[in-house]
């Protein structure tokens, strides 16, 4: 049974919102990968008490205006959840921040989230609408906002900016987005409405409220058992059980778009853990058929798409999976390497306006066993996975994975695959 790692997106939360909090919060099974160390050292620096220890950390919060003037810079590394969310929460701190990162995070759009939050009078400086980003903190307004980008990092940004605005601030959804900032807001204490009505998403915020922390135990992430969901899945013979994993209904695509094709995935044990849906997974052998995703899935499961498409690789018949623009700005053009990556390991696949089609078949060639990943940890994993049935693959980039994975080759390797 692999232990997998805790949830990111809530982990990343689990720093920031305690971190502002009036209290103690202690945070058990927090993910120690890359990126949430970033988030981590982050509010450290702006002054926040943290004290860590190998299974919990514990945070010291102060309260809304309580983050100080970090003495440099603050580097994020590869995360675009830290840098999106950062943003928004110090806009109305009471000092000028810098955030910068890699090369990576610092060719992605940053002003999908500067934009709105310029309209609540936010002084924001990106650098051609990337990283660097400077912020001037200072007094905001509330705003009135129609989210045309379907984005969990905007939203959440914008809520924690709206956190410390007097008035309300309210946010219209016309997709699906990841909600666990509304759900640990809801938790603290936050004066937040959330409504559902014509297939729209509204959500209230009451500014200057102060939250009181709750103990977060994070519960283990869904994206990083994809990979040995799939693994089981188009491996003969294999069947592998994972435990307390995130079930969250904003991101369960790759579970309902696995099961379409006929996996045979067993969700049990299911419970709420803080007002998150938590279950076990049993997967075993299955004799995947192709399938036609429409767009209302990528906002579901953006980031199991390279995962996905490997399942699909393996099928016993086509598949197409549609209105995957987001997948070209994530921490790589993601669509353009599952293509390449797809076409060296001699899959019959290609792309157009958006839409990925793959034609599976028995036996693949490997034209170029070099698997090229830009530093995308998903591309890289997702990758280690088709190895696992058509032989040898050189992942370039492979620390990568650490973004996300710390023990990945370790929990993988122990399941039978065999990573050096």
């Amino acid at each position: 049974m692999p232990t997998i790692p805790g949830d990111k997106s809530i982990s990343h939360r689990s720093i920031i919102i305690p971190s502002i909090s009036n209290g103690v919060c202690e945070v058990n099974n927090l993910l120690k990968s890359e990126d949430v160390l970033h988030t981590l050292e982050a509010f450290k620096s702006m002054g926040v008490n943290i004290l860590e220890n190998k299974k919990k950390i514990i945070i010291y919060g102060k309260g809304l205006s309580s983050l100080q003037k970090s003495k440099k810079e603050i580097y994020l590394g590869n995360s675009g959840t830290s840098a999106r969310l950062l943003t928004g929460l110090l806009c109305n701190q009471k000092f000028k921040s810098v955030l910068t990162g890699d090369k990576s995070l610092s060719n992605r759009p940053m002003e999908r989230i500067a934009s709105p939050l310029i309209e609540m009078d936010a002084k924001i400086y990106t650098t051609n609408g990337s990283l660097p980003i400077s912020i001037e903190g200072g007094n905001l307004k509330p705003i009135d906002i129609d989210l045309k980008i379907p984005s969990a990092q905007i939203k959440s940004g914008i809520l924690l900016a709206a956190l410390n605005t007097k008035g309300e601030t309210k946010i219209t959804e016309h997709k699906i987005t990841r909600d666990h900032t509304e759900i640990m807001l809801e938790a603290f204490g936050a004066d937040i409405r959330v409504d559902k009505k014509n297939n729209k998403k509204i959500i209230k915020l009451f500014g200057q409220k102060e939250l009181f922390p709750k103990n977060i135990d994070v519960p283990n992430d869904l994206s990083s058992s994809a990979f040995f969901i799939v693994s089981a899945l188009i491996n003969k013979n294999s069947h592998v059980t994972l435990k307390n994993i995130n079930n969250n209904p904003t991101r369960n695509g790759i579970i309902l778009a696995l099961k379409k094709m006929g996996a045979r995935i067993k969700l049990f044990n299911e419970r709420k853990n803080n007002n998150e849906n938590i279950c076990d997974i049993e997967v075993k052998s299955s004799n995947l058929r192709g399938c036609d995703l429409g767009p209302e899935f990528a906002d579901l499961m953006i980031d199991e798409y390279p995962i996905l498409a490997v399942a699909a690789s393996f099928a016993n018949s086509p598949s197409v999976f549609r209105g995957l623009k987001e997948l070209r700005i994530k921490e790589s053009d993601r669509l353009k390497l599952i293509l390449l990556n797809l076409q060296n390991c001699g899959v019959d696949c290609n792309s157009e306006n958006d839409n990925l089609f793959i034609n599976p078949s028995q036996n693949y060639k490997i034209k170029k066993n070099l698997i090229r990943t830009d530093f995308d940890h998903r591309i890289a994993m997702a990758f280690c996975v088709m190895g696992t049935k058509i032989g040898p693959l050189k992942i370039e980039d492979a620390e990568s994975i650490n973004t996300s994975f710390p023990n990945f080759k370790s929990e993988f390797n122990n399941l039978g695959g065999n990573i050096f």
